[in-house]
């Protein structure tokens, strides 16, 4: 049986401060009180506000001088902007995992699997579940430490779902694109860094 993971007390408060936000709790702009989530989740001040200037690396949340933290405005532009840089660090990623993909190709056909039951299901958070850990699992597979912390900083699929809820962009899954990049690792694609960055950047949400 797998080992469970175990989340220190920072990771499991910053997961229910990103819940709160994804689910509508705090909305843009909306101030987030360090001293209530405290008292709600009995627990100190401390790792809570350790939690909250990982999600402000994150840029989820903002901070002002005697304004608080509140949760950030999202645009489009914002959204965007992570984009080439997610298809840059991939394309690396890709060009490094290609002999260990090659193989073996299993840790990615799960995600296309479950992509391709989302989309029969109508599941828009399944799609962008999936996606996302599709292309972790593409990353992680780099074998690169640096690289993998870089592209988690993003925040992927906490901004993914922001901008499905705040702004109303689609979401496709491009089930079948990713099944390609299956084959092109599976037989060693000399062009696999540049199909990935294509894919990437085409897999943008649309408005």
């Amino acid at each position: 049986m797998p080992t469970p993971v175990v989340h220190s007390l920072r990771e499991q408060i910053r997961e229910h401060i990103v819940e709160g936000i994804v689910s509508g709790r705090w909305k843009p702009g909306e101030r987030i009180v360090e001293r209530r989530i405290a008292v709600e989740l009995e627990v100190s001040q401390t790792p809570v506000r350790e939690a909250l200037r990982e999600l402000e690396t994150l840029r989820l949340i903002e901070s002002a001088p005697n304004k608080g933290v509140r949760v950030r405005n999202l645009t489009a532009a914002d959204l965007e902007e992570s984009y080439p840089v997610r298809a840059g660090l991939e394309q690396i990623a890709a060009e490094l995992a290609v002999e260990r993909l090659a193989a073996d190709v299993s840790v990615l056909e799960p995600s296309v699997a479950a992509l391709y039951a989302a989309d029969a299901a109508g599941d828009s958070a399944g799609q962008v579940r999936h996606t996302v850990a599709f292309h972790r699992e593409l990353v992680r597979a780099a074998g690169n430490g640096v690289l993998l912390h870089t592209w988690e900083s993003l925040g992927i699929e906490v901004f993914t779902a922001l901008s499905i809820r705040w702004l109303g962009t689609v979401q496709k899954s491009y089930a079948e694109e990713h099944e390609a990049l299956v084959e092109a690792f599976r037989r060693r694609d000399p062009e696999i860094g540049a199909l990935v960055k294509l894919h990437v950047l085409g897999c943008a949400p649309r408005a």
